[in-house]
Order: structure tokens, then sequence, then C-alpha cells
């Protein structure tokens, strides 16, 4: 009865050991916030770790020692001074152990490690009080041992999660989560490596207006157009002299609206370098309360404009109607097969269309096929790139216009 004891006593500290080391510290750290009673003595114990394995490394080797002590003697007693049968004795003392104190409770510790800790976090905290100076004995060995080899404890932030750890648990955590959140906090870990020029409206795609234009042009213009915010330039669209809000001027009279107005109202442009990281820019924005800017290279050349909603939709998704003259970036045909507008953004597209198009290159599907010819194709050329058979439909202006992509099962 007694040897049971301490094999049922060592397969508790098995137990607990194991499940102490493999339990969700960030599933008991929201337990205890709510106050669960267990899950606040499991914190206790995870946070003084020296303590806690010396107290179950102590009560486990005491046991262990006790049930080898009571195998011999019972051998003794039940054999006398046959060799053979205490030899016999102490192996299946040690295979007991090996099964009922050491694998079995570790396997189901690992399996139910959460629960296993719970129950065992009260008497391991009354052991830990019951045999403190022996812990406080041993843990003194131990880091005076630690500091003749040279090495260093490192209790500070062991538990920290680096960005892509955080990225991979919520990958992993999906079902838990509502796909929509899911998709959005996912969106959130790719702003530092999506930059501007992934997302923003290319220079050739940009309305904007022109002072030098004749007045009822520019009034036409300005009754007619599609955005909230408009750049505005003279004689040269790369040259950029400021922004318009449209809210503001619509208040006028047709008549009032004139060049000299448009250059009372409107706001000094905003500039920013491109490859400029998304989250990066959103701070910018946030801090000078600006809504859209400019995007320029090197060379100070104007690229394009990105507004605070290119960036706000790719963590929620699109939330905004296009403007017709940007026409359709995607027709499906009869035959299963895909009309593209050359200048369609890769990330864009595979996030649509699951594909896998290289994103480290090229922004567009057009840049992204010159820079496989190293040459403008000509219509009807037909090639694959990443898996995908693409065929060129129209070319015009020195780019490509129209893509074909023949993806059946997309």
């Amino acid at each position: 009865m007694a040897l049971a004891l301490c094999l049922a006593t060592s397969a508790f500290f098995s137990g607990a050991e194991t499940a102490m080391m493999a339990v969700n510290r960030y599933k008991i750290a929201s337990k205890a916030r709510l106050g669960h009673l267990a899950a606040i003595r499991t914190q206790k114990l995870l946070k003084q770790t020296d303590q806690l394995l010396s107290v179950i490394l102590i009560g486990n080797t005491l046991i262990n020692t006790a049930s080898a002590t009571l195998s011999t003697l019972i051998a003794h007693r039940l054999f006398a001074s046959n060799n053979f049968a205490l030899g016999a004795a102490t192996l299946l003392v040690a295979l007991a152990i090996l099964i009922f104190s050491e694998a079995t409770p570790k396997v189901l510790a690992a399996n139910y490690s959460e629960s296993f800790a719970y129950k065992a976090s009260f008497p391991l905290l009354i052991l830990l009080r019951i045999l403190y100076p022996a812990v406080w004995l041993v843990n003194l060995f131990v880091s005076g041992l630690i500091k003749v080899l040279h090495l260093k404890k490192n209790n500070e932030n062991q538990h920290a999660l680096s960005p892509e750890e955080l990225r991979l648990l919520v990958l992993e955590s999906g079902r838990y989560i509502e796909k929509k959140h899911h998709t959005i906090l996912l969106n959130l870990f790719e702003l530092g490596s999506i930059t501007v020029d992934d997302v923003m409206t290319p220079r050739h795609q940009i309305e904007s207006i022109d002072l030098d234009a004749p007045t009822d042009e520019i009034r036409k213009q300005i009754f007619t157009c599609h955005h909230t915010r408009l750049p505005v330039y003279s004689g040269n669209p790369d040259n950029i002299t400021g922004i318009l809000h449209i809210r503001k001027i619509l208040s006028l009279k047709e008549d009032e609206i004139d060049q000299i107005r448009l250059r009372e109202v409107m706001r000094p442009p905003y500039f920013i370098p491109s490859s400029t990281p998304l989250f990066t820019q959103l701070q910018n924005f946030q801090e000078n309360k600006r809504r859209i800017a400019v995007v320029v290279d090197e060379y100070g050349e104007m690229q394009g404009l990105v507004t605070l909603e290119d960036i706000l939709e790719q963590v929620v998704g699109e939330f905004t109607t296009n403007a017709p003259v940007q026409g359709a970036k995607a027709l499906r045909q009869p035959d299963g097969s895909i009309l593209l507008d050359g200048a369609s953004s890769l990330r864009e597209l595979n996030r649509k269309l699951c594909l896998a198009f290289p994103v480290d290159g090229p922004k567009t599907l057009n840049g992204l096929i010159l820079e496989h010819f190293e040459d403008i194709p000509d219509a009807g050329t037909c090639l694959v790139l990443a898996g995908q058979r693409i065929e060129i439909v129209q070319t015009q202006d020195r780019s490509i216009r129209v893509i074909r992509l023949y993806a059946q099962d997309i």
C-alpha cells in the first residue's frame, strides 16, 4: 500500500512538471484577469519558475528514493537473501516508476495541461511553503553553479512573441475568430511589408485639374468629377501645385468658380517618397492631418497618388466605389477566362483571385510581363507566369492594356 502511494505521488509530481511547462501562459493570464482562482494560483507559480521546478524535483526525488527503498525491503522480507529476487524486485519497481509515475502522467498532462495545472496548483503552493528552506538551498547551489559556468538567466521577455510569431498565432487560431476579424488581423501584419507603391493610383490614371485649361472646361470637370479631392497642376500634369477639396468649391455659384478662386481654396500638396511602408504612411497621415499624398521617386518625379482610403482598404477590404474612368479590373468571359487591365495590382489580384504572382519586383501585371520579356510583346503573345497561362490581348502607348488570364478553376 505504501509503495502504491509513493508511485501515485511520483505520478503527480511528474504530471505537474509537464503540465506547468506546457500550459498556455496567455490563456492562463486571460483567465486570471477575469478572477479565475486556479488560474491566479497557476500564474503565481509560473512567475517563480525556479522555485516551482525545485519543489517538484525535490518531491519527485524523495518519493522515487522511498519507492526504491520500500521495494528492496519488501523483496528482502519475502525472499530473504535470494539475490535473484532482489534484482527482479528492483527491475519491477523501475518499470512501474517508468510506466505509472513518468510516461503515463506526463502524456496525460501534456494533452490536458490546463486542467492538470489548475488542479496541481493548490498542493504545489502548499508544498512550496512547507519546503521553502530546502527549495532556497537548492536554488542557491544552482545559481552558484550557473555563475561558475558563466551562464546568464534570461527571465525577461522569455515568453514575448515576435511579430512573425504573432502572425503565425493568428493564422493557427483562425477557427476561433470570426472570419472577417481574422482577415483584418492578418492584413494588419502585412502593413509593414506593403508599400505605397503597391496601392497608389498610377499617374496615368489620376484625374486632375489643369489651371491653364479654359474656365468652362474646369467648371465642367469639377461638377462631373468622381472624387472629393483632386490634384491641381499648371500645364505639366507631373507638376502638382495643390490639392482641391471639391466640397469647398461646390458652395459657390458657377460663375464664381475660376482659376483665381481655385488657387485660394486649394491646399498645398503633400509629397511622400515611394517605397514608404503603409503602416508608416498611415501614421504620417494621422500626424499631418492629411488624407491624400503625392508619391514621388528619388528624382522628385511623380509616380502616383495614395489616399487614406487606399490604406484602410488593405485592412478591412474594399468599401469605396471605383470611378468609371478606372473601368472594370476583371471581366469573366463565357469560356471561363478573365480579362484583366494591365495596370491591375499584382497584390490585389493575388488576394482576390487566390493567385501567386511575385510581388517583390514590379507592382502591376503590365510591369511583370514587361520584365519577363524585357520588351513590349505583340498582341496574341501567350506565356506562363507563376503557373498561370496568360495571353496579351491589347497593347497601346508602350504598355499592355488588356490581358486574358486562362484560369478555369478561379
